[in-house]
C-alpha cells in the first residue's frame, strides 16, 4: 500500500494515515484478513515517529477497521469494507451538501452545477490516472 502525507493538509499525520487506510479498505485495495505494514515498517517508510503510526493503528482498532492477529500483527477486520465505504459515502455526501448550499447562495442553476460537477469529475479522473503508480511522501513531515 502507498501512503502520501501532505504537510499542507491541516490534519495531524496520524489522521492522514488512518484515513488512507480507510480509503484503501473502502476501495478494495486492502481486503479483510490482509496484514498491514508494521508500525516500525510504516514509520520508516514515511519517516515519521513510530508513535504517530501506532496512534493511527490504535484508532483504527477502536473503530474496528483493524484487528490484532496474535503473534503476527494487524489485519483488516472482516466488517471493515462496509464500515469504510459507509464512512466515505457520508463524508462525500456532507461535502456535496456544502457545495450545493454554496451553489444555491450563488444562484447557480441545477444545470450549471451539473456541468461543473461533470467537468470536475473528468478532471479528477484525468489527475488520478496520471498519479497511478507514483510513490513517495508529498510535502514535508
Amino acid at each position: 500500500m502507498h501512503f502520501q502525507l501532505r504537510a499542507n493538509d491541516g490534519r495531524p499525520i496520524y489522521a492522514q494515515i488512518a484515513d488512507q487506510v480507510k480509503n484503501a479498505v473502502a476501495a478494495g485495495l486492502l481486503r479483510p484478513g490482509e496484514l498491514i505494514p508494521s508500525v516500525r515498517e510504516l514509520s520508516r517508510q514515511l519517516v515519521v515517529n513510530p508513535n504517530t503510526v501506532a496512534r493511527a493503528y490504535r484508532d483504527l482498532q477502536v473503530e474496528q477497521i483493524l484487528e490484532s492477529l496474535r503473534g503476527t500483527g494487524l489485519q483488516v477486520a472482516q466488517g471493515a469494507p462496509s464500515l469504510c465505504r459507509n464512512e466515505r459515502q457520508s463524508v462525500v455526501r456532507q461535502q456535496l451538501r456544502d457545495v450545493f448550499e454554496e451553489a444555491r447562495k450563488a444562484s447557480l442553476s441545477r444545470e450549471e452545477v451539473e456541468r461543473i460537477l461533470h467537468e470536475e469529475w473528468e478532471r479528477a479522473e484525468a489527475v488520478g490516472a496520471g498519479e497511478a503508480g507514483t510513490n513517495g511522501v508529498e510535502g514535508a513531515r
